[in-house]
């Protein structure tokens, strides 16, 4: 069992999937507020328990885990945020001012010969593992990762995969490219070491990907803003077809980007998910 894996176990990230169907409950129910014993019933567990696992995962009670993904919070944090936000320097950490993923990670372009498999057949390694926000897939070639999905279906994922580089070779096992990249799901950044995702991507949806790096932990942002940020305006619907098609969670953070109104919208792995992620970094910033 991988170092990572331990660790996520040790801290009760496996639970993930009860934290989600809460998340769901509360979500689907926000209007009436639910409390915590209606909460806890909906998902089999008393009161006490369903509380330690929030602490345990989010350092938080469901009670204010619920205000960080509120519609007015999020709204709010729109309206305080600026486009150039993403142009000031930060770096890595979860308190303070906390990092924007381009402090740690590069994207580097593949070139056709690669994806296209003209001059040699591709290899990638993949791993299913756990993460603070269920079961992932993982995958790398020699330059770096190619694909980073969550997967509620392991079949699916996988052939989700295989759809997105069809002349690959697949070795199942993992690499310290994986392992490096798995640290992102840990609660201090500061010794995560470069990392290099290798993505097939026009030049377009490259751009926009680049863009998610830029947008700091905690913080929340619009398609419009993202089109702003790289100066195509009047190109958010473009924008939202390159977000959807990000081929890396989390490390690319396309989740921290909202509709104007303060709704979180949807997400490629799961609306539950996008909004666990959104509220789990809300928490950790608060800490």
């Amino acid at each position: 069992m991988s170092q990572y894996l331990i660790l996520m176990k040790e801290q009760g990230h496996v639970n993930y999937s009860r934290i989600a169907e809460a998340i769901g409950y509360i979500q689907q129910n926000f209007g009436e507020q639910p409390t915590l014993e209606e909460v806890a019933e909906k998902v089999h567990l008393n009161p006490t328990d369903l509380e330690r696992l929030f602490v345990d995962w989010a350092g938080v009670v469901p009670e204010k885990f619920r205000e960080y993904i509120s519609p007015q919070r999020a709204k709010q944090i729109l309206n305080n945020a600026q486009p150039t936000l993403f142009d000031v320097p930060t770096k890595p950490g979860l308190s303070g001012t906390a990092g924007s993923h381009d402090v740690f990670t590069k994207i580097e372009r593949m070139t056709p010969a690669e994806y296209e498999n003209k001059e040699e057949t591709l290899a990638i390694n993949y791993n299913f593992t756990e993460s603070l926000f269920g079961s992932i897939l993982v995958a790398s070639t020699r330059k770096g990762i190619c694909y980073l999905g969550f997967s509620d279906d392991d079949e699916m994922a996988f052939s989700d995969l295989k759809k997105c580089f069809p002349k690959a070779r697949f070795i199942e096992q993992t690499d310290d490219i994986h392992q490096n990249a798995l640290q992102v799901f840990r609660q201090d950044w500061s010794n995560i070491n470069r990392i290099k995702l290798h993505l097939k991507g026009t030049n377009f949806q490259l751009k926009v990907w680049e863009a998610l790096l830029k947008i700091p932990m905690g913080s929340l942002t619009t398609y419009g803003n993202i089109a702003k940020i790289i100066r195509q305006p009047k190109a958010a619907r473009a924008v939202g077809t390159a977000i959807g098609s990000n081929p890396v969670a989390f490390l690319i953070p396309c989740h921290r980007v909202i509709q104007s109104s303060g709704i979180f919208g949807g997400y490629m792995w799961g609306a539950t998910r996008k909004a666990a992620m959104i509220g789990w970094e809300a928490s950790k910033l608060r800490e």
